[in-house]
């Protein structure tokens, strides 16, 4: 991996600017997500590939306590995961996934909320820390999947 999958963060003002650096794109398989993926606090991404080869979103989450190795390995197998739309999903098709390192709790609400209002606009599920007036998110990201 020639950089590290870290979020950097920059504030300004009543503003913040977020960087997110993801992981390059892998394949859900159980044994990999164990070697490869850390036991840190961070956010996740989860694709499937539909019949035309075309990586679709589905999910965008967090872990904090179980670490991302844990996480990712429950959301990417059909047999664990308890989300009735997700299972199906996995059922059908192949997953991806991708993630970034992140330490702070109130951080990751904040970019859990961006992602929401960007692919959800209105969706007022998830909530950020309320501390900044205006966030501001950029992917970067090798495998040249950016989402927003």
């Amino acid at each position: 991996m020639d950089r590290k999958p870290v979020v950097k963060k920059e504030i300004r003002g009543r503003n913040v600017y977020f960087t997110v650096n993801w992981s390059r794109l892998k394949k859900g398989d159980k044994y990999d997500i164990v070697r490869s993926v850390p036991s840190d606090a961070g956010i996740f991404e989860l694709y499937y590939m539909d019949r035309k080869k075309k990586l679709c979103l589905f999910h965008v989450g967090k872990s904090w306590y179980g670490g991302l190795r844990n996480e990712i390995r429950l959301r990417t197998d059909a047999e664990l995961e308890n989300d009735k739309d997700r299972k199906a999903l996995l059922d059908k098709y192949d997953c991806w996934y991708r993630w970034s390192l992140i330490s702070s709790s109130d951080d990751m609400a904040d970019l859990l909320f961006f992602f929401a209002q960007t692919y959800r606009p209105g969706d007022r599920a998830v909530h950020g820390s309320g501390r900044y007036e205006r966030i501001f998110v950029n992917e970067v990201d090798a495998d040249k999947i950016v989402t927003i």
